[in-house]
């Protein structure tokens, strides 16, 4: 025989008290005494009372649920934006509901249609590679009130907010900062062309060189992914020409370990001989025998600055206004063994 929930009908019951008291107690509402909430609350936790999130989300027209899709979980630049998301939003009772694309556009929107049908009050996304159509998403904003929310990876689209880090600038920095280390002959490994992240890493390493009077050679250009065989591969290509470069700017600190890792078996001297540094800062960077310079995306306080924004626009509806923001971070570069000479 199935155990019967408790429910403020048996409260009420059990109290000699009326439904709707109990209900007010239960939500703290200010009419009722804290000696009434204070039994109301002692008999719920005796009778093993859940309330019931459905019913309350109808009635306040709130889940406090929010969702977030992502590439993958297992990152650290995406969980600790996940973190973030999770500090702001705690504490103003919402919950996060997480889900991976796996880099899949058609899963991405699978994903974003359940969370919509889920009745989440917002959604954070970071675009999947492929992910080229967003009449769907124009579609959505057109039918529903629900947030969207872009953050690093994303699309322009009026009537969604974006959180991302300045990739030009980062990747200026970190091409500039090799020049002034005296590397001449520079290659990058862009990563996915696909992402706009990554586009705006070529443009601020090709401006860089310009900038100081260095040749931009198209053979330096190596079209990677994000992975450490990548970047493996990358470099034993990169061996096989007459002329090799002198350093690496990676759009990716995973290609950037693959480049370290093959640089070693070559017993080539870093950062003697070749520099490296690499885009993210993940935490291997600082902890390997070798060090990697790497430029920091600062993850923590993009899913905070998300969350507020969140946060600004639930405010903003209730008073029949949606503000648009478009937030660029800035970059911050950690300089260490694999690319300083000094």
């Amino acid at each position: 025989m199935t155990k019967k929930n408790t429910t403020i009908y048996d409260i009420s019951k059990k109290l000699n008290v009326s439904v709707a008291t109990v209900s007010r107690a239960l939500n703290n509402h200010p009419r009722i005494s804290q000696e009434t909430k204070e039994l109301v609350m002692a008999a719920a936790k005796e009778m093993n009372y859940k309330q019931n999130n459905l019913a309350k989300a109808l009635k306040s027209g709130e889940t406090k649920t929010v969702g977030v899709i992502v590439p993958y979980i297992n990152t650290n630049f995406f969980s600790s934006v996940i973190r973030g998301l999770e500090e702001e939003l705690s504490p103003h009772g919402y919950h996060v509901i997480i889900c991976q694309s796996h880099e899949d556009a058609a899963i991405e929107k699978k994903q974003l249609n359940t969370l919509l049908n889920t009745q989440v009050d917002g959604i954070f996304i970071s675009i999947a590679r492929n992910t080229s159509d967003m009449e769907y998403i124009k579609e959505i904003l057109a039918t529903t009130n629900t947030p969207i929310i872009f953050f690093d990876r994303k699309k322009d689209i009026p009537g969604i907010s974006t959180i991302t880090i300045d990739d030009h600038k980062g990747a200026f920095m970190a091409t500039e900062h090799l020049i002034n280390q005296g590397y001449k002959n520079i290659c990058h490994f862009s990563g996915d062309q696909n992402l706009e992240i990554y586009q705006n890493r070529l443009n601020g390493y090709i401006d860089a060189l310009k900038a100081n009077n260095l040749p931009v050679i198209k053979e330096n250009i190596i079209n990677t992914g994000s992975s450490i065989e990548e970047g493996i591969n990358a470099v034993k290509s990169l061996w096989k020409r007459k002329i090799k470069p002198d350093a690496i700017f990676s759009a990716s600190d995973f290609t950037a370990l693959g480049a370290c890792k093959e640089i070693k078996n070559l017993k080539i001297k870093i950062p003697e001989d070749i520099g490296v540094i690499g885009f993210s800062n993940e935490p291997f960077t600082q902890f390997m025998e070798l060090s990697i310079s790497s430029v920091d995306q600062t993850p923590v306080v993009m899913g905070k600055i998300s969350g507020n924004v969140f946060l600004e626009r639930i405010k903003d509806n209730s008073s029949g206004i949606s503000i648009e923001k478009k937030l660029v971070l800035a970059p911050t570069l950690y300089i260490r063994q694999s690319s300083d000479r000094k």
